[in-house]
């Protein structure tokens, strides 16, 4: 029961919802109206959002190593269709191009993450639990064998795929600016983009460190159209150590196995 429980538990807990309702350009007042109308008279995919996308994208890639804190909101929908929202925080220590740990907090669950290059684990400081299993070298490669073999999608993954291949800017269906923002007191620019069943919105620093400062996202094919947030907090400079990301198990900490998710399936089939 532990084993199959907790696998379950770990691939809800690390799994990103996307979700929101629709981009809402009609504001009230005249500067959101001027606004609002400017972005619906725009070409669906601008030069400029585009543009200014891929110098984000870019700089995230010239990244070396950071450290990364996260305020969360998430949107669930119970079976009655009513929509619950929880917050969380996220912190990431990450060094390319194998060195990651992802610290999460809610009410209700703790989890932490640790790769090394050679191994993943995953562990519960709550109820003391944590599973290992061989990984691959590099973070990008980690971030399909966790989602693909354990039901595990990292939460902020896209930070690892701007600017990849597997994020073509081909799947993008629309691409507008908004306008000016200020994120935490730092000067931002807003972007709205739209693709198959997924609308999102990204509030990009201006000046010569144009890092993600929010991210919105909606998933737009699901009527309860639940949504994801999360408001990032950079630190370029931070010192990062081998210790980061290397898990030593408490003593009274035990190893279960991990699950992968076809035998998940084969255990939930009747």
């Amino acid at each position: 029961m532990r084993r199959s429980s907790l696998s379950v538990v770990v691939c809800i807990v690390w799994t990103v919802c996307s979700a929101a309702s629709a981009l809402a350009f009609a504001q009230t007042g005249n500067h959101n109206d001027a606004r609002s109308s400017a972005i619906a008279s725009a070409p669906d995919v601008q030069p400029e959002a585009i543009a200014a996308l891929e110098r984000m994208s870019a700089h995230l890639r010239s990244l070396k190593q950071f450290g990364l804190h996260a305020d969360t909101t998430i949107d669930v929908v119970t079976q009655g269709d009513q929509k619950l929202q929880f917050p969380g925080t996220l912190d990431y220590k990450v060094r390319a191009p194998d060195g990651l740990y992802i610290g999460m907090k809610t009410d209700r669950k703790e989890r932490e993450l640790y790769y090394d290059g050679k191994t993943l684990t995953v562990y519960g400081p709550r109820n003391k639990l944590y599973a290992q299993t061989p990984a691959p070298p590099t973070i990008a490669a980690l971030l399909g064998v966790a989602e693909d073999r354990y039901g595990i999608e990292l939460p902020l993954a896209d930070l690892f795929l701007w600017g990849t291949a597997k994020a073509p800017l081909s799947s993008l269906r629309s691409a507008v600016y908004v306008g000016p923002a200020r994120i935490d007191g730092s000067v931002t620019d807003q972007y709205a983009f739209r693709q198959d069943g997924v609308d999102w919105q990204l509030w990009i620093e201006s000046g010569d460190t144009p890092l993600p400062r929010r991210l919105v996202i909606t998933t737009t094919n699901d009527p309860a159209q639940p949504q994801y947030a999360s408001t990032l907090t950079w630190n370029t400079s931070a010192n990062i150590r081998d210790a980061d990301f290397a898990f030593v198990p408490p003593k009274d900490a035990h190893r279960i196995e991990f699950v992968e998710v076809d035998a998940v399936a084969q255990e939930a089939a009747p």
